[in-house]
């Protein structure tokens, strides 16, 4: 075990020194003895030899550092050359930024701070301790699921269960009661399902169903219980966001499920999306926070009936007004994909994030845990005002060099956050999402990406 040592205390009357590795009995000290002779003209010459075979060791030892370095400069010279043709075409996209661009972008300091993976395995290995005591082992299939981002409704704690035997699945919720009190209630009755829209729309559930960013979707109609802020949706979309992998392995190895001609569609299905997302995202970088937040501001003005479903042509105005450019074509068998309900209508909120892309569950893991750290009273929104109390500068790149103050770090982030609100006072967990879903889009690593979201909020 290595022991970090913080820092050190020096004592009132001395200052505290580096230890170097033995101690000093005495005070470093210039004792020169009395009447010492003057030296020989011999031992004068000795320590002129000495002296100058040391300019010279000296003199070569910087030599060859200085081929050294020469060498790594022309070995990184080619890099510099596509680095150099990167920031030209950075230069370019520069010119279209607008100030509250700039000012998203500041949050990308925080991917700077220097990652510590100690820190965070300790971290992980607690949660994952504290998760296993909460949920205990299971022998079946299990699912953590969150539901949609309507308020509340998406900080729900569910866990589910599928029954290999039989096919049927059931899905409970945590419920906290007090401090020291969490109960499981039934969310989802135990029975045998089936998808309610989508290329396998009337089919079962079966085992290949379940996977990390898989959704699961059912009437809501046919669960009386429901919370009556969800039972006002049709449609219940859940999202698995954790699974059992070695349980899933193991029900895999003794199953056999027959690929069928769904199968092949749905790849299909996923490379047209893919491609729009390319197309998009090259449109995005850089400017995905207040184009993310702002569309998402638009497509619920334009729901007047507040449905989620909008037509085509609804979307297609959408994507005009923020200069997103799809071809006809690409436009046309992206939707063919995504339309699921009768009247021509499509949830605009499930065909955004299919055409532009989501973050992986990893990422949005954290977002969620800030958001839940912010939102005290559950409700699914979290007023502004609190968000600029939690909010921690301190640590941004810039505030430590002395290139801004914390106070101007915060008030940009307030400002583009601001922008994705529908109500001047507070934030939803849709809206918060939206913003680090337009952030993430820049951010390749997931571990920059979790500094970012990490560093501010001290989760």
């Amino acid at each position: 075990m290595d022991l970090e040592v913080k820092g050190i205390a020096a004592s009132p009357t001395s200052q505290a020194q580096p230890f170097s590795g033995r101690k000093k009995l005495l005070q470093e000290q210039d004792i020169t003895p009395e009447n010492l002779p003057a030296p020989t003209s011999k031992y004068k010459l000795k320590y002129q030899q000495y002296e100058t075979e040391m300019k010279e060791g000296y003199k070569q030892y910087s030599q060859r550092n200085a081929e050294k370095t020469k060498s790594k400069i022309m070995q990184q010279s080619p890099r510099n050359k596509i680095d150099d043709k990167c920031v030209q075409g950075e230069e370019a996209l520069i010119d279209t930024l607008t100030t509250l661009d700039r000012k998203a972008l500041l949050q990308q300091g925080y991917a700077e701070i220097p990652y510590n993976a100690q820190r965070s395995t300790r971290r992980s290995d607690a949660e994952i301790v504290a998760a296993e005591r909460k949920k205990q082992t299971v022998a079946e299939q299990v699912i953590t699921d969150h539901l949609s981002r309507n308020g509340r409704d998406a900080c729900r704690e569910l866990i589910g269960f599928f029954f290999i035997h039989d096919q049927s699945l059931t899905i409970y919720e945590y419920r906290q009661f007090g401090k020291n009190r969490t109960n499981v209630l039934p969310f989802i009755q135990k029975n045998i399902y089936s998808h309610q829209c989508g290329r396998r729309k009337g089919k079962q559930y079966q085992l290949g169903d379940f996977y990390v960013g898989g959704n699961l979707t059912f009437l809501s109609s046919d669960h009386p219980r429901l919370p009556e802020s969800i039972k006002e949706n049709k449609l219940l979309i859940l999202r698995i966001t954790n699974i059992d992998q070695i349980a899933l392995y193991s029900l895999k190895t003794d199953s056999v499920e027959h690929e069928d001609d769904i199968t092949s569609q749905e790849a299909n299905d996923r490379l047209v999306l893919e491609a729009v997302q390319d197309v998009l995202k090259e449109q995005l970088l850089k400017r995905g926070v207040r184009i993310l937040t702002g569309l998402g501001k638009y497509l619920k003005q334009l729901d007047k009936e507040g449905t989620g479903l909008l037509d085509k042509a609804a979307v297609k105005q959408a994507l005009q007004e923020f200069h997103l450019q799809v071809s006809e074509d690409a436009l046309e068998s992206a939707w063919q994909v995504l339309e699921g309900h009768a009247g021509g209508k499509a949830d605009y909120g499930e065909f955004t994030r299919a055409v532009i892309g989501e973050m992986n569950e990893y990422r949005k893991s954290f977002v969620r845990k800030a958001f839940m750290k912010l939102d005290f009273n559950k409700t699914g929104c979290v007023p502004l005002t609190d968000i600029r109390k939690c909010y921690c500068a301190k640590k941004h790149p810039q505030v430590i060099s002395g290139h801004s103050t914390e106070e101007e770090i915060k008030l940009s982030f307030l400002e583009t956050l601001k922008g994705a609100c529908s109500k001047s006072d507070e934030v939803s967990y849709g809206e918060f999402e939206d913003y680090y879903e337009g952030l993430s889009i820049g951010i390749v690593n997931d571990e920059d990406f979790v500094n970012i979201v990490r560093t501010p909020w001290g989760i």
